[in-house]
């Protein structure tokens, strides 16, 4: 990951900038307020609220209140299990994707997870040294991922709550921009890559996750059966399944796939003018478009890979209608920004 450089560890915000007219911010009690329009931003918590409304017209439907009001009554995920820093990275190491981000993202990095949830990604990866904003617009959500921090002393990790179209951010600032199954419970997902991809610097990564096409019609299936019958039958979800997931988990899961108010689906190849047009090259897909190639649990993540032909991808795509059980029919698509 060549952008990354060992950085001192920026501890006086200067890379922020105010989400309504982009002035500069500067400490004010507590919290923040903006030079050129005053504008005062509070703290709650040790969080930083920095969210602005979208100021989209009337014509152009905004799901962002409703998003918001679904995920401050049931945060996801929670940190069932976890009693330690330790256990965290325990647990977070045991996913393959996770341990392959810890391995090749090196400490120093400048990191922002646009809409962290409770923000277990977040803490873990600032547990490797690495300085990392988790942004939600959840407060509750975030009072999770926060809480956590303290009790455990991770203090290479800030929350902030913000809007993905309005970051409070300067262009160019972050070395890795994260968003994993956030950009597809908006109302324009495309619009929302284009605004967390600006954040990018130049020869940094971005990595983002989108529901599947093809790889959400099981969950879609599934949600139909459980609307028929009253949320019954839920044997049918694998995770639902699992006798060692506890209860709270449990709902934690089924709330998240089968009750969200708002996803839309997406493919590989579609990613890829989002891509160019924002000025990033290619780097890797989970999954590969290759047929006969699989996922390494020693995957470069940073390491670049051509994509498959589109009649070879196309049908790589169309395979994942059978592997819709995992994750929830999930791809990561990474790209590195132009310099």
């Amino acid at each position: 990951m060549s952008a990354v450089a060992n950085e001192t560890e920026v501890k006086d915000f200067s890379f922020f900038q105010c989400p309504g007219c982009g002035g500069v911010l500067q400490a004010s009690g507590e919290g923040m307020a903006c030079e050129a329009c005053k504008h005062q931003f509070r703290v709650t918590d040790g969080i930083q609220e920095l969210y602005w409304s979208n100021d989209w017209d009337s014509s152009r439907r905004d799901v962002t209140d409703e998003v918001k009001a679904f995920y401050e009554d049931s945060p996801f995920p929670n940190y069932d299990n976890f009693d330690s820093k330790d256990s965290l990275a325990k647990k977070a190491k045991e996913g393959l994707f996770a341990r392959l981000l810890d391995e090749q993202i090196p400490a120093g990095a400048r990191i922002i997870e646009c809409g962290c949830g409770t923000g277990q990604l977040s803490n873990f990866l600032a547990i490797g040294n690495r300085e990392v904003i988790g942004a939600d617009l959840c407060l509750n959500s975030l009072k999770l991922g926060q809480g956590f921090a303290r009790r455990q002393e991770i203090d290479k990790v800030r929350f902030i709550q913000m809007n993905l179209f309005r970051p409070p951010f300067k262009p160019n600032s972050f070395h890795l921009v994260i968003s994993n199954g956030v950009l597809h419970h908006t109302s324009d997902p495309r619009g929302g890559f284009d605004s967390i991809a600006r954040l990018v610097k130049p020869g940094g990564y971005i990595l983002i996750g989108l529901y599947h096409y093809w790889g959400r019609m099981i969950t879609d299936t599934r949600r139909v059966i459980f609307n028929i019958t009253g949320d019954r039958l839920k044997v049918l979800d694998p995770n639902l399944r699992k006798e060692r997931t506890s209860d709270v988990k449990k709902d934690s899961w089924f709330n998240d796939q089968y009750k969200h108010p708002h996803e839309s689906k997406h493919t590989i190849r579609e990613t890829y003018s989002w891509l160019d047009a924002a000025g990033f090259d290619f780097v890797k897909s989970i999954p590969t478009t290759h047929l006969f190639k699989d996922f390494s649990p020693h995957e470069p993540l940073f390491t670049p890979e051509a994509p498959a032909p589109a009649p070879e991808a196309a049908i790589k795509e169309f395979l994942e209608i059978f592997k819709g059980s995992q994750e929830g029919g999930f791809f990561t698509i990474i790209g590195k920004k132009r310099s």
